[in-house]
């Protein structure tokens, strides 16, 4: 029911109705939200690239076909645009597997000393290990990356990835086993969450990362959303436990004021 009002909306938007525009933009602002969220790590550039692809899905909305499903079109206009922007931010994190390997064994503490209330050192936890795992997707190359978001985190098939990104599926799947390959294969070698034998563990990180200012204890970007994604990793095994550590936290919704920028910018009314 819920497509075919999508498509509905669609259609009628095509037409002028500026409500079913709406709707749309309601329907899909969370899905494009969590794509590039993926895509570039930080939240405020994930916002700024959101609104952007928001309205050019909207704008461009005439030149939808309907040879596809709509989600499709919207992840391929998505797609395009994250793969031709680099965020400043994202940049200076975007480091090869190597490097990161050596960030991770670098200033880890049995003792956390910027605080002692375990309610904070909870939420700072789960920061580290958000962040950690976000950071390390940007070791991928930004095709790989794309990839491996969506046919190993939004769980698409070879079929629907390759008609996003415009490749065939048996690239999509060459391109998806080499990039789970090297994830799986860093995250089980790093990973104290995956690997109980391994010697990180996200609390001892938190300091350092804090002092480095990788974290700001005072604005975390992703623990107020993930629900103590740490434990639902622990109750499972190991292979599961590689993809459990992005897909345990719940997809995290578009800022509440993204909508009425797009609203702003292109006059819409509630």
């Amino acid at each position: 029911m819920e497509k075919y009002q999508l498509e509905d909306w669609v259609r009628k938007a095509k037409e002028g109705d500026r409500k079913a525009l709406e709707q749309i933009v309601l329907r899909i602002k969370d899905q494009v939200y969590h794509l590039s969220l993926k895509m570039l790590l930080y939240p405020e550039e994930a916002k700024d690239a959101t609104q952007d692809i928001l309205i050019k899905i909207i704008t461009h909305l005439g030149t939808f076909r309907g040879d596809s499903q709509f989600t499709t079109w919207v992840y391929r206009v998505a797609t395009n645009m994250l793969l031709s922007r680099r965020g400043k931010k994202t940049q200076t994190l975007q480091l090869s597997f190597e490097e990161y390997a050596e960030l991770i064994d670098r200033g880890q503490s049995e003792q956390v000393h910027y605080t002692q209330n375990e309610g904070e050192l909870s939420l700072l936890e789960e920061e580290v290990k958000m962040s950690c795992t976000q950071g390390l997707l940007l070791c991928l190359g930004e095709k790989a990356r794309l990839v491996y978001i969506l046919g190993e985190l939004l769980e698409l098939t070879s079929q629907q990835g390759a008609e996003i990104l415009s490749i065939s599926p048996q690239n999509f799947r060459k391109i998806l086993s080499r990039a789970r390959s090297k994830i799986r294969g860093f995250l089980q070698q790093k990973c104290g969450l995956v690997r109980e034998s391994n010697a990180c563990r996200c609390k001892k990180k938190i300091d350092y990362l804090i002092t480095d200012r990788i974290i700001d204890p005072k604005q975390l970007r992703f623990a107020p959303y993930s629900h103590r994604s740490i434990d639902l990793v622990n109750q499972l095994a190991t292979l599961e436990k590689t993809v459990a550590v992005y897909r345990a936290p719940p997809s995290q919704l578009a800022p509440q004021d993204l909508l009425e920028k797009i609203k702003e910018t292109l006059s819409l009314v509630q």
